[in-house]
């Protein structure tokens, strides 16, 4: 076999938010792809559409007429899970031994559809820390703030607490032992219901146990969860739920550790929907960027049924555009995105030998220092580009007992101080140079950063001979110091829009530095859109307390919470846009405000789409709901147009995705008018997108159009897309990952396949197919096909051996145009509605398929010879049967000698 083994390729130039490391190493030898072996949820339709039999008698239930015909069919499944719930979801989670009874079910009357189990990992906040007590630093000195951002507090002044409504939860369970939590539970206590469908083992690859208790004390995330919407008040730490007079149920979906499989999200969902929940709120998901998970699909279909469904947006923003997170995806759901707290928790240091105020530096807890040091500047100058970038000359004394101080600039952080170290310094303070105040990579050292102005103040003391100490007090040092991104969107807060171009996330709340309850009587701070999701659930239980819990306020509650939504900037810097609304939807909630609004705005989202599919005329409708007339005027604010994909290149843009300041053209018909109580008025917004961009980038342009009464104020968002989806390549055969073109054939040596080859299937000695996805697919299949196949491979145009190029055309004569025609031996693996990879190795970062025995995906043994792969991947937006609307690619010839 001539092969070529794959060394470490470092790719920062390309990938600059990750330091990216791709190797073979880094493969698994077995598949990854994203979905459970042989599980699948089918779907079946209601008992009176199907057709009849004489072998079936009315007393056999809808799913006994299925699964009566499909033995009828030799079809062998195991099923694991029974779904009935009339209106909303029958059918069944199953288990097949032999893949090829996948097509013969597609086939049986009454199947509506048949989509592959995926899997969900235990949600992991961003941030988390355990507090000790009152005293703790890291708790936010204003555990309101949230309530605050919000207007939360203003309902709790009013006597809205959520009373009468009922709220379940899905998560890893709750500790209802918490004093915050209700001290028990059953009837009588906040939680009075639920179920835990896994049990305590449970980690994904196993059975699961269920029983009739919800309790968790091992994972914790549900209970800090389970604080944010329903914490009681009077606590030492003075926090309460968004909804604490509420009645909830949790339902507990992960165990310990681990993940979970959809089949048992969607009995949860079902569950809570047979419970009579008002809401259901679910922190957890992985992205895929579809709307098509089987999860997704019944929580939407919830929603249509009169509940109100929030789920987490997905802590992905670092992976860029296109990477939206299931069941969060579930087209009428409330998708979630985080902002962060307006306060951060840092440390004050005690300044000696002069008068002066405490300088503040950026670390949530005590530097562990307990006595009091002299300070020592590395330079005299404050203006210092390459402070401590070189090492520190001879002269400089032993800094062992000093708190060095060092200009930010140049160099990297752990530089600086490892030339400090080298002259003994054990503590060091940073001082900013304008790049920003936040945290930053110190390594194993004791080092922070301060700020410019108390940086420059202690270097001119020095300078000047002034004997100026520091202690560090390791108890009453918390300071109250604004968090310079509070009231902005969560940096990891994920960015869509989905593939199919819905609109995700629907709103923003608060989930950076959220304070609330832990197992254990304990309490905590966490970050993630697992923080903001209960709180749009909190959010919702006012909306129904104070207007009404019925129908007509469940269906219109997220536009309702759009319309009223505060927009929210890029960056706290007079001129930049506003955040794309891919990333904060209609905006930080206002719940106060939605409460109180006396004008309904439907719909409150307006999607343009792509241009070979653009809708530049849209259309809502404004209500006067108020007791008196009003006068409206509307306007055009424009948001930031996201530029997803990197100029030049077939990759997305890495998060923070950068933002064109370039607007889009919104007319508005009419632009002002009047309405008596109860009038409504339709307008027609045209919407055009910015001119001047490259569209190979895909810019997703956004904003608002708001409507003004004088006194209150609210806002449709709308969403479009310069460029066709059609055009987006989907198939990476780029050589950025790896060093070399992908897709590409390797063995578990780590040698990838140049040349034929042959395979045993004995041990080790198999194929593994690699591929990665620079956007999702509606469709992507493997065949086996004749080596000498002749087929236009798209993704094969390369600079390689004219002898290793298969003869571009089609082996027999065709006039339609599809790949329908070309000879393929069997099919090896077939995917639908497959998301794009991420541009970090160590998650996610590529496809394996790893072909460990000689056989077809139905089961049956591929005979010795020589073979390709034929690799298929359906554009989005594309026609299955149109050739060009799908990308393929030929691998080198493997040779099967088993």
């Amino acid at each position: 076999m001539k092969s070529l083994v794959l060394s470490l390729v470092w790719l920062l130039n390309v990938y600059p938010t990750f330091a990216a490391i791709a190797s073979i190493s880094d493969i698994p030898l077995k598949s990854n792809l994203p979905t459970v072996s042989n599980k699948f949820i089918i779907e079946v339709d209601e008992a009176a559409n199907i057709p009849p039999s004489k072998r079936f008698t009315e007393s056999l239930s809808v799913h006994d007429l299925v699964f009566e015909n499909l033995k009828t069919r030799d079809v062998n499944l195991n099923i694991t899970k029974r779904y009935n719930v009339k209106g909303v979801f029958v059918g069944a989670a199953i288990t097949l031994d032999n893949p090829q009874d996948v097509a013969a079910i597609r086939q049986v009357p009454g199947v509506k559809d048949i989509r592959p189990v995926q899997k969900f990992n235990i949600p992991k906040p961003v941030f988390k820390h355990v507090v000790t007590g009152p005293d703790d630093p890291a708790i936010p000195p204003d555990s309101e703030s949230t309530h605050i951002m919000t207007g939360v507090d203003k309902l709790h002044a009013e006597g809205i607490t959520g009373e009468g409504i009922k709220i379940g939860i899905l998560d890893t369970g709750v500790d209802y032992n918490h004093p915050s939590l209700g001290g028990g539970f059953g009837p009588g206590f906040k939680f009075v219901g639920g179920f835990d469908f896994v049990g305590d083992d449970y980690d994904g690859t196993n059975a699961p146990i269920p029983d009739d208790d919800p309790l968790d004390i091992c994972a914790g995330h549900g209970s800090h969860v389970s604080g944010i919407v329903g914490a009681d008040p009077g606590n030492e730490f003075g926090i309460s739920g968004v909804a604490y007079d509420a009645t909830f149920s949790m339902y507990r979906v992960f165990g310990c550790v681990g993940f979970v499989t959809d089949d048992v999200l969607v009995e949860a969902l079902l569950m809570g929907f047979q419970d009579g929940q008002d809401i259901l709120t679910l922190s957890l998901g992985g992205p895929d960027g579809w709307t098509e998970s089987s999860s997704s699909v019944v929580a939407s279909r919830l929603v249509e049924q009169g509940m109100v469904v929030t789920i987490s947006a997905g802590n992905d923003g670092a992976s860029g555009s296109w990477y939206t997170s299931s069941p969060g995806n579930g087209i009428n759901v409330i998708s979630v995105a985080s902002v962060d707290n307006t306060v951060v928790p840092l440390q004050n240091a005690t300044v000696g030998g002069i008068q002066h105020d405490p300088i503040t530096y950026f670390n949530t807890f005590p530097l562990p220092i307990n006595t009091t040091l002299p300070i020592f500047a590395t330079s005299n100058s404050t203006t210092v580009v390459d402070d401590a970038c070189a090492p520190l000359p001879n002269s400089t004394p032993d800094l062992s007992d000093k708190v060095v101080v060092i200009r930010r600039g140049t160099c990297t952080f752990v530089e600086k101080l490892t030339n400090a170290a080298e002259k003994g310094a054990q503590v060091v303070l940073i001082y900013d140079n304008g790049s920003g105040f936040a945290g930053i990579d110190v390594g194993d050292f004791i080092a922070t950063l301060i700020q410019s102005a108390d940086g420059e103040f202690l270097v001119q003391q020095f300078a000047a001979g002034v004997p100026v100490t520091l202690t560090f007090p390791q108890t009453g040092g918390s300071t109250d110091f604004p968090d310079p991104n509070g009231g902005l969107v969560s940096s990891f807060t994920s960015f869509g829009p989905t593939n199919d171009f819905f609109f995700k996330p629907a709103i923003a709340a608060p989930g950076g530095s959220i304070l609330s309850t832990l197992p254990n009587g304990t309490f905590g701070v966490e970050s993630g859109t697992s923080m903001a999701a209960p709180f749009a659930a909190g959010s919702v239980a006012l909306i129904f307390q104070s207007r009404g819990k019925n129908a007509d306020t469940a269906k219109g509650v997220r536009s309702l919470l759009e319309s009223t939504g505060q927009r929210i900037g890029s960056s706290k810097t007079d001129g930049d846009p506003l955040q794309t609304v891919t990333q904060q939807g209609g905006g930080l909630v206002n719940v106060f405000n939605a409460v109180h609004a006396e004008t309904v705005v439907t719909p409150a989202e307006l999607i343009v789409n792509d241009t070979a599919h653009a809708v530049p005329e849209q259309k809502f409708t404004v209500q006067n709901t108020g007791k008196s007339s009003k006068e409206y005027t509307l306007s055009h604010i424009p948001a930031g147009t996201a530029l997803t994909i990197q100029a030049g290149t077939i990759l997305p843009e890495n998060g923070p995705v950068p933002l064109s300041s370039s607007p889009a053209t919104v007319s508005i018909n009419p632009s002002t008018f009047t309405l008596e109580p109860g009038a409504s008025q339709t307008v027609t917004a045209t919407i055009s997108g910015p001119t001047g961009l490259d569209d190979t980038t895909f810019p997703v342009y956004s904003g608002f159009i708001e409507i003004s009464d004088g006194d209150q104020s609210f806002h449709v968002t709308y969403l479009g897309l310069i460029g066709s989806l059609i055009d987006k390549q989907v198939i990476d055969d780029t050589d950025f990952f790896f060093g070399i073109p992908l897709p590409f054939i390797f063995n578990s040596t780590g040698a990838v396949q140049e040349g034929p080859a042959n395979y045993t299937f004995a041990g080790d000695d198999f194929p593994i197919f690699v591929w990665r996805q620079a956007f999702g697919s509606p469709r992507v299949t493997v065949d086996l096909v004749n080596p000498d196949i002749q087929i236009d491979a798209t993704l094969n145009a390369r600079a390689v051996d004219d002898n290793k190029k298969p003869f571009i055309s089609f082996p027999t004569p065709h006039t339609s145009g599809t790949y329908g025609q070309v000879q393929t031996i069997g099919s090896m693996l077939e995917f639908n509605f497959l998301g794009r990879n991420n541009e970090n190795p160590a998650d996610n970062g590529a496809n394996a398929f790893s072909i460990t025995t000689p056989t077809f995906a139905n089961g049956t043994i591929i005979p010795n010879g020589s073979y390709r792969l034929l690799l298929r991947a359906l554009r989005v937006t594309g026609d299955a049967t149109k050739e060009e609307d799908t990308e393929a690619f030929l691998s080198e010839i493997i040779g099967i000698n088993a």
